[in-house]
């Protein structure tokens, strides 16, 4: 049954996600091993988007390891966990939490020991800034400790690469890129080379701009066009000012048409963004308000045209919504 529910939830989500992005593009996916245990490691630039992408737009069906904060409310952790989540406790949390990850890594043990997949964001938090931080220990941690409890098990790390052309408004372009599966080969005694090796190929992947003059940099790729979701794009620009397929920002007034035929969705997002402590969470929000309560304006919209003198209005209303939807489209920044 957790299965079946699992299979719902990530197929609307899906839906849901390529009405809220422009266009997702996936490359890689052949990089994607089977019959074997695999840990997925990733960038992380965009809060719960970041999960959500990778667990409907991979064959794996991955289980994700997510900040333990999230869940301290028990109905919150029974649902967390239907949607294959599990927690990891960091020192911020309290020190005392710190033993509690060894269950979640039995957890990810059994997974894994049956083939399955699990992701981890590497560099223990997220950011909107485009380049690749210092990855933690826990992933090699989680594959050796693996092979120590199963030795017949052969994991594999397979990196990959997430990419907004804008992290915070609807209507962008998201790239996708799974690279090649890296062995875990090496006693465990190498871990630090595992890691090394994991964060180099991960660089090689993900769009790098330099943390010294970021801003400066990022103006400049955005001024001239530059897809900034586009790592040979950028690299080329940066190094010798060339730009080689240039990228139009869109106009504001589709975003707009969407707002206006969407305005009680809108007027909530409103209401909600000035409570949000963390701006990363803003795309997280924004797509949880059309998730779930973007059904029930529809169908608001679509029994006002059914039953009500206000019928070819409301059905017109509908459509435009729909259409404003799909037509949305944001600039990079």
């Amino acid at each position: 049954m957790k299965n079946l529910i699992n299979f719902i939830l990530r197929f609307l989500v899906k839906i849901a996600l390529h009405g809220y992005f422009r266009k997702i593009i996936v490359t890689g996916k052949k990089n994607i091993p089977s019959g074997v245990p695999v840990i997925l490691v990733a960038n992380h630039q965009n809060a719960l988007i970041d999960p959500l992408l990778l667990a409907t737009h991979t064959k794996l069906n991955p289980w994700f390891l997510t900040r333990a904060a999230v869940f301290k409310n028990p109905f919150a952790a029974k649902i967390l966990h239907l949607i294959r989540m599990l927690p990891v406790y960091r020192v911020r949390d309290g020190f005392s939490t710190i033993q509690q990850n060894q269950k979640t890594f039995e957890a990810t043990y059994e997974v894994l020991k049956k083939n399955g997949a699990v992701i981890i964001f590497a560099e223990g938090s997220h950011s909107v800034v485009r380049n690749v931080r210092t990855l933690s220990k826990g992933f090699t941690r989680m594959a050796f400790g693996l092979k120590e409890k199963y030795p017949a098990c052969e994991p594999v790390i397979l990196p990959v690469a997430l990419e907004y052309s804008a992290h915070k408004h609807s209507g962008s372009l998201v790239r996708i890129t799974f690279g090649k599966a890296i062995p875990v080969d090496m006693p465990a005694s190498k871990s630090g080379l595992l890691t090394k090796t994991v964060e180099k190929t991960l660089k090689s992947m993900v769009v790098e701009i330099p943390d010294e003059h970021y801003e400066e940099n990022l103006n400049s790729i955005l001024e001239a066009g530059v897809d900034v979701t586009s790592k040979e794009a950028v690299d080329t620009f940066l190094k010798e000012g060339i730009v080689t397929k240039e990228v139009s920002d869109p106009s504001g007034v589709k975003n707009k048409l969407m707002k206006i035929f969407n305005f009680p969705l809108y007027w909530i997002w409103l209401w909600i963004s000035p409570k949000i402590q963390d701006r990363v969470f803003e795309s997280t929000f924004k797509f949880l308000i059309g998730f779930f309560l973007g059904p029930i304006w529809f169908l608001m919209l679509f029994l006002l045209a059914l039953s009500s003198p206000l019928g070819s209005w409301a059905l017109a209303f509908l459509i435009m919504s729909f259409i404003t939807i799909l037509w949305n489209k944001s600039p990079q920044e």
